[in-house]
């Protein structure tokens, strides 16, 4: 489901370049969209969700339906309560708030016109998306993961539609795709209402301060916003640094994030999905044994599936950037500074994954403030690497990508050693044979790869029809000699099964 999901997203980004290009509307429109998108992390999917799954699964376990309904009716009030009230202000604010997060554009007034109109259209999304976002959690807890996977299809449904058949009702046409943005983000929520019926938790909000569960909960939140906060804050200031830029600065980088969001997608927010409530499981029953195996399941995962797909983006990112973008107003300008950013990107890409599947080690013992520690030196770290590639080794907006993607690298690296550190996790048998033989089948992946890519071709000849076929060729001659060399070395799809996550 959250395949689909990123395919969707590709061909929704797909029409985007071809209609709107990389300018002065797209970067409007990205970072208009961008802050909800950043609130949705902290208050919903992020610190939400980290603090709000393990006590809702020890709820579960313990406390009985009838006690479980009405944890979450209060849980539903407070979050209604509070996200109504951001909305609100982040919608009265909106020049002030675009003015802070992209100073850039002030010195355009149109620009800056034109976002802040973006912003106030899109704010709402952060109160819709978080109800969504809070019905995927307690659909998650209750191993229904097909519903909350798919809801991310429909922000895309809906920005596809808009962008095909409405545009040409709204002046300016890109606010077409602000308000897209809206009505995905209500049909995330309405969609997931029959399934939360069906376990018997669909319940009206109720406002209840006084209740202890709440408190837990809001309790934990603290640390997990500011958790959460740190990586979103890191955004924003990249941002801010893209802001002063060329114009399209902030488009190419958005473009290149989304083509490396479709690994990240798949694999970081699903075994994610799936890690945090089975934790939370092993530890609510004290299971150590079970919890460590789980982590260890989820890296050697990860390694298997991101390690080549980091690979091939950074070999690949030329053809998928002009098969997926490079028509109508997106010039070839716009391919090549995507392909630097795309590059940048790849490089973290294992490290992004990795905190997917390491932090849930913390979060699921309602150990906040391990993560937290890390992530705010990860922040530090990020933007002195910025200043270091903006101005000492200026790499412009590869450059923003480039510590990113370190950082990323450094906070994974941050996470595995205090997981080791606190002996939660203990490395099964076998790894140094795992790493070779994953090695060989990465450097025979690369070689397929390069040799294709000389036979193939011109990537700016053809139509979308004949680059896609040729791009189909080498992802799957790529892929095909990779799991090709695996299973000669002994690899096969039952290893990796973990029944005890299904």
């Amino acid at each position: 489901m959250t395949l689909l999901s990123r395919v969707l997203g590709f061909v929704r980004d797909t029409i985007v370049a071809r209609a709107f290009g990389a300018g002065m509307a797209t970067d409007a429109f990205f970072v208009a969209f961008k802050l909800p998108n950043l609130l949705r992390r902290i208050f919903a999917e992020g610190a939400f969700s980290q603090a709000f799954v393990p006590i809702l699964a020890e709820y579960k376990a313990q406390q009985g339906e009838e006690a479980t309904r009405t944890f979450i009716a209060y849980i539903a009030g407070l979050l209604t309560l509070v996200l109504a009230l951001v909305t609100l202000l982040g919608i009265l604010a909106a020049p002030a708030i675009i003015w802070a997060t992209a100073p850039g554009f002030s010195a355009d007034p149109e620009k800056f016109a034109l976002t802040t109109d973006l912003l106030r259209v899109t704010f709402p999304y952060i109160l819709l998306i978080s109800l969504a976002s809070l019905a995927g959690a307690i659909l998650n807890t209750w191993n229904r993961f097909s519903v909350p996977a798919f809801v991310p299809t429909l922000l895309n449904v809906s920005m596809i539609g808009f962008a095909l058949f409405l545009v040409p009702y709204f002046e300016p046409p890109v606010m077409a795709l602000g308000w897209a943005v809206l009505v995905g983000g209500l049909l995330q929520f309405v969609f997931q209402l029959p399934a939360l019926k069906k376990i018997g938790m669909l319940v009206l909000p109720r406002l209840n301060l006084r209740d202890t569960g709440v408190w837990r909960v809001m309790k934990q939140m603290g640390p997990a916003i500011l958790g959460v906060s740190v990586s979103q804050i890191s955004l924003i200031l990249n941002t801010i640094f893209a802001s002063f830029l060329v114009a399209g600065s902030v488009s190419w980088m958005y473009y290149a994030d989304r083509l490396m969001e479709l690994p990240a997608g798949v694999l970081g927010v699903a075994l994610g999905t799936i890690l945090l409530p089975s934790l939370a499981r092993t530890h609510a029953l004290d299971d150590r044994s079970s919890y460590s195996q789980l982590l260890d399941w989820g890296l050697r995962l990860c390694l298997l599936l991101a390690l080549p797909a980091s690979l091939a983006l950074i070999v690949l990112a030329k053809p998928l950037v002009v098969t997926l973008f490079q028509y109508g107003a997106f010039t070839a300008l716009d391919a090549d500074m995507t392909c630097r950013a795309l590059v940048a990107y790849a490089v973290g890409l294992v490290g992004i994954i990795l905190v997917k599947v390491l932090a849930p080690g913390f979060y699921a013992r309602q150990n906040i403030k391990t993560p937290v520690r890390i992530a705010i030196f990860s922040l530090v770290a990020t933007q002195l690497m910025n200043l270091l590639f903006l101005f000492v080794i200026p790499l412009a907006h590869a450059g923003l990508a480039l510590s990113i993607s370190l950082a990323a690298c450094l906070n994974a690296g941050l996470l595995f050693w205090q997981l080791r550190r606190q002996r939660l996790y203990q490395a099964q048998a076998g790894w140094p044979i795992f790493i070779s033989k994953l090695l060989l089948a990465l450097a025979v992946m690369v070689g397929v790869l390069l040799l294709g890519m000389r036979y193939v071709p011109a990537w700016e000849l053809g139509g979308m029809p004949q680059r896609m076929f040729w791009l189909g060729v080498l992802v799957v001659a790529g892929a095909g000699s990779y799991f090709a060399v695996l299973f000669a070395l002994g690899f096969r799809p039952r290893d990796f099964a973990r029944r005890a996550v299904s």
